[in-house]
């Protein structure tokens, strides 16, 4: 059988920190209690993966803490330096006096001493109350994103967070950003797959030196799921290949040289999502996945208001539909 993968490929981000491009995301509706989280990410770590995402707004870093802290306990990980977790600062607490204490709520959750990489959520500030996407009009405040951002610098400075990043930014949030960060940004995570391939976006974050993670890689049951795993042109050749449509979905992804963050409570397709590895996809298979017509599917509607900050799909996301 020979050695067992663990972790898989990584790169190295601007900030020097390496990061596993094979990661398992832990988002999903309704929230389930830390112990199925728990349950999962110790399958995942069984299976090989080494790079968690997490977030506030999911309300399972809790779970992934007491996954970690017993997977270091049995021994199946050495030490925290094997592990790279990933969370988020939720909107509510954007603004730049509560980033350090919302970061430190989360370490206290993760039972960590620092996170690999801290990102914003979304270019998004809301009301202190509002924890999770159910808001109104009025709940959404203006976001002060330079100074924000500085205080997500701070974080990085005093080592709570070993990787700064964003997470739905466009090309033109991205940026303005860029134009007064002191640190740049590592990782841009962002909706990704091949029905909606980012390549604007893609090519902007080569170019300045930001990593993209692709959430929703095979798309996700919230938002259209079987867009991704419908697509005739996948199917097609995930028959022709003897793999499995998803697997097709995520070496594509792979082979552009994003992160990827499937998301699977099953063990049997946790081990699946990890199985691309060793394979490749042809020329002629790579042309044809980018010919699928393209389409956003999670437009965040939640945040959109006729008569409010943002007043349409398109002005929250920059044109880029």
């Amino acid at each position: 059988m020979g050695t067992k993968l663990v972790g898989g490929p990584e790169d190295t981000l601007n900030s020097g920190r390496r990061m596993p491009l094979l990661a398992t995301g832990t988002a999903t509706y309704p929230f389930p209690p830390a112990d199925d989280i728990k349950r999962a990410v110790l399958d995942a770590v069984e299976v090989g993966y080494r790079h968690f995402d997490t977030a506030a707004l999911y309300q399972s870093e809790e779970g992934v803490g007491l996954a970690i802290a017993e997977a270091l306990e049995r021994k199946v990980i050495k030490s925290r330096d094997e592990v790279f977790i990933t969370t988020k600062l939720w909107c509510n607490n954007a603004t730049p006096e509560r980033v350090l204490p919302a970061l430190r709520e989360s370490l206290r959750k993760l039972k960590l001493e620092y996170v690999d990489l801290y990102l914003i959520h979304f270019p998004v500030r809301l009301k202190e109350h509002i924890l999770d996407m159910t808001c109104e009009k009025d709940d959404i405040l203006p976001l002060d994103l330079k100074s924000t951002w500085e205080a997500m610098e701070e974080v990085y400075k005093l080592g709570l967070a070993k990787s700064i990043g964003v997470s739905n930014f466009t090309c033109k949030k991205l940026a303005d950003l860029l134009s007064h960060a002191k640190i740049p940004p590592a990782v841009n995570q962002v909706e990704m797959h091949p029905v909606w391939q980012q390549k604007k976006l893609r090519e902007f974050c080569k170019e300045k030196g930001i990593q993209i993670s692709a959430y929703s890689p095979l798309g996700a049951k919230e938002w259209g799921f079987d867009l991704v795993l419908s697509n005739p042109t996948i199917i097609d050749i995930a028959r022709a290949k003897g793999k499995s449509v998803a697997q097709i979905a995520l070496r594509w992804g792979h082979e552009q040289g994003v992160c990827l963050i499937p998301k699977s409570f099953n063990k049997g397709r946790l081990t699946e999502n990890f199985a691309i590895l060793d394979w490749q996809l042809t020329e002629e298979e790579l042309q044809k996945i980018g010919e699928i017509p393209q389409k956003r599917i999670a437009t965040i509607p939640e945040f959109i208001f006729p008569d409010g900050m943002f007043k349409s799909p398109e002005e929250f996301w920059d044109g880029e539909m």
